[in-house]
């Protein structure tokens, strides 16, 4: 089952500040729902460890995240994908671009995603709205955390 959603967060940053904090695993740790563990082991790899609960499957993703294109302080790739077990799998990747507006910064994201297993069998609906809930979550946290530099 594959997804796609876009949307843009207005930061009151920036971009410099707001790309440092898009680079840094306590920041991104902190912010994404359900991580356990972000570890860097390069200066564009991630390993990782998140626990999500999509309808009635609860699933812990061990996998690995990858950062290309990079072009400090405008934007970059993020890609990664995740086993979740007898749960499924999850590979996606999004596409992060920052701009000057408003005196901070704009995050702009494009993100498409697929899952397998047990979790795309819950339907298009369920998996949609947990997956936008969980960018939403993220982003949230990610402006709470611009906000209190």
């Amino acid at each position: 089952m594959a997804m796609t959603m876009t949307g843009e967060v207005q930061l009151p940053a920036s971009r410099e500040v707001v790309w440092q904090k898009l680079n840094d695993a306590e920041v991104l740790k902190a912010c994404i729902p359900g991580c356990e563990e972000l570890n860097k082991t390069s200066d564009t790899e991630f390993q990782a460890v998140a626990v999500t609960k999509i309808g009635p499957v609860k699933a812990k993703f061990k996998g690995k995240v990858q950062l290309t294109d990079l072009d400090p302080p405008n934007g970059y790739r993020i890609s990664g994908e995740g086993d979740g077990g007898i749960a499924g799998f999850a590979k996606g990747g999004a596409t992060v671009a920052l701009s000057d507006k408003d005196g901070g910064t704009l995050l702009t994201y494009n993100v498409e995603a697929q899952i397998g297993g047990k979790l795309a069998q819950l339907g298009q609906r369920l998996v949609n709205g947990a997956a936008k809930k969980l960018a939403d979550d993220f982003f949230r946290n990610f402006a709470a955390s611009v906000e209190k530099a």
